[in-house]
């Protein structure tokens, strides 16, 4: 009876096996030339937001410096003139420094942007090939090391790349 039953219960738990596979994303991408040039524009756009980030600091510290040097000769109602002028330009440098690189930012934006077509058409791509090769699921190797240890066999890898014509 108890052979039965475990042999009976074997084949239900073959029955229901699913064919589980994996990628790395990151290789995929990494070999796509819009992901390149997507980067390279988010670079370009970091390091230009950054410099005005940088510049508006440096004239804070250039209004400091010239408060220092002149403070003595300022009369009160002076130095509160150019304390808050100073505090102002640093306001100022604060909210760019936000508005650029917080959350929901532009940096944040324009990543978004420029990243979302080619994460979808990886993920159709995706898709396409679990589809054809009748996986049920697959797992992403680049994500956190999700996948530890994978067969081969079990590698969609250069199926999703060639589907996107990648070499």
């Amino acid at each position: 009876m108890r052979r039965t039953l475990a042999i009976a219960l074997f084949a239900v738990g073959v029955s229901f096996a699913q064919k589980v596979g994996f990628v790395d994303a990151q290789a995929i991408l990494d070999r796509m030339p819009e992901y390149k040039a997507a980067e390279q524009e988010i670079e370009r756009l970091t390091q230009q937001w950054q410099k005005e980030i940088d510049d508006l600091y440096a004239r804070v510290e250039q209004l400091f410096q010239q408060y220092r040097e002149q403070e003595p000769l300022m009369s009160p109602d002076m130095k509160r003139r150019k304390q808050d002028e100073i505090e102002a330009e640093e306001r100022k440098a604060r909210e760019l420094q936000r508005k650029r690189f917080g959350p929901n930012g532009d940096l944040f934006k324009q990543r978004e942007e420029k990243m979302k077509p080619i994460l979808d058409r990886l993920q159709q791509a995706i898709q396409a090939v679990a589809q054809e090769k009748k996986f049920a699921l697959v797992l992403d190797r680049s994500a956190g090391g999700v996948v530890l240890y994978g067969e081969s066999a079990y590698d969609l890898t250069d199926a999703v790349a060639a589907k996107l014509g990648l070499k």
